[in-house]
C-alpha cells in the first residue's frame, strides 16, 4: 500500500517493475580504506532502504542483481562471505518482509547454494507467497543467457514429448518458461557505479526497459538517488518502437 510519495513525482506515472544492478560495493570500501566484505554490509542497508522506499512509493515489484553466476569466480573468501551474509540477512528479515506484506522470490539455478542458504530461501518463499504487497525478487545464481537456453530446454521437451506444437510458440509461450514468468517486464532498469552494461541480467526482460545509469555506488544509493532515478524516468517517453504523440500529429498534420 502506498503510504507516502516525494514531492514532484507524479503518483500515475510511476514505473510498475523496477530492476536494478547493485555494483559498486567494493570501490564503496575500498574508498574508505576497508575490507571489500564491509561494502557487501552497506549495500544490504542500501537494498533494505530502496525495497522499503518503492513499497510505500507504490512500485508494485522490485527485481535485483544480487548474484551472478559469473561470481562465483570471485576469491573464495569473498564468496563464503557472500553465502553466510545472505544467510544471516535473510533470516533476520524473513519477519520484517512478512509484516510489510512482501512477496519475495529467487530466481536462479538455486540448487547449488549452501544448503542452509536454501532452506531459508524456501521458508521465506513460502511464509510469503499469498502477500499481496510489493513483488520482490532476488536474482541468485542467475544469468541470463543460462535462463533463456533452459527457457528453451524446457519447450523443446514438452514438444518431444507431443504436449507443445512447435508451430505454436509464440513470444508469450517463451516468456512462460523464464524464471520471471508472471511478472511484467521491468520498465526501468537502474545501475549504479558508472558502469554501462547489463552483465547478462535479464536479457529477454530488458528489451523495451528505460535504461538509467548512475555513478553513486550502490551503498550510497539512498532516498535521494532513487528519487532522482525516477524523475529521470518520468521525463522520459516511452515509444516501444513508435512515435511519441507529438511526432505523430505532427506527421498528421502533414498528411
Amino acid at each position: 500500500m502506498v503510504t507516502s510519495c516525494p514531492q514532484g513525482l507524479d503518483p500515475y506515472r510511476l514505473p510498475s517493475h523496477i530492476a536494478v544492478i547493485m555494483d559498486g560495493n567494493g570501490r564503496w570500501a575500498r574508498a574508505k580504506g576497508l575490507p571489500r566484505m564491509m561494502g557487501h554490509r552497506a549495500g544490504v542497508q542500501a537494498l533494505k532502504s530502496t525495497l522499503r522506499n518503492c513499497s510505500d512509493w507504490g512500485i508494485n515489484a522490485l527485481t535485483v542483481y544480487a548474484f551472478s553466476t559469473e561470481n562465483w569466480s570471485r576469491p573464495v573468501d569473498e564468496v563464503n562471505f557472500l553465502m553466510t551474509l545472505f544467510e544471516s540477512v535473510l533470516e533476520r528479515e524473513i519477519d520484517s518482509l512478512e509484516r510489510e506484506h512482501v512477496r519475495i522470490r529467487f530466481l536462479g539455478d538455486l540448487e547449488v547454494l549452501p544448503g542452509r542458504l536454501r532452506d531459508l530461501i524456501s521458508e521465506a518463499t513460502n511464509k510469503t507467497i499469498g502477500n499481496e504487497g510489493i513483488h520482490f525478487n532476488v536474482c541468485t545464481n542467475y544469468g541470463g543467457r543460462r535462463e533463456l537456453v533452459l527457457a528453451a530446454k524446457r519447450l523443446a521437451e514438452l514438444s518431444a514429448r507431443g504436449e507443445l506444437d512447435p508451430s505454436s510458440i509464440d513470444e508469450n509461450k517463451f516468456a512462460s518458461q523464464l524464471l520471471t514468468a508472471g511478472e511484467e517486464d521491468p520498465d526501468l532498469l537502474i545501475r549504479t557505479s558508472g558502469e554501462r552494461r547489463i552483465s547478462n541480467f535479464l536479457l529477454w526482460q530488458l528489451a523495451y526497459s528505460e535504461i538509467y545509469v548512475t555513478d553513486v555506488l550502490w551503498p550510497d544509493f539512498d532516498e535521494s538517488a532513487l528519487l532522482h532515478a525516477l524523475l529521470d524516468y518520468q521525463a522520459r517517453c516511452r515509444r516501444f518502437g513508435g512515435l511519441d504523440p507529438i511526432e505523430n500529429r505532427s506527421i498528421g498534420e502533414k498528411t
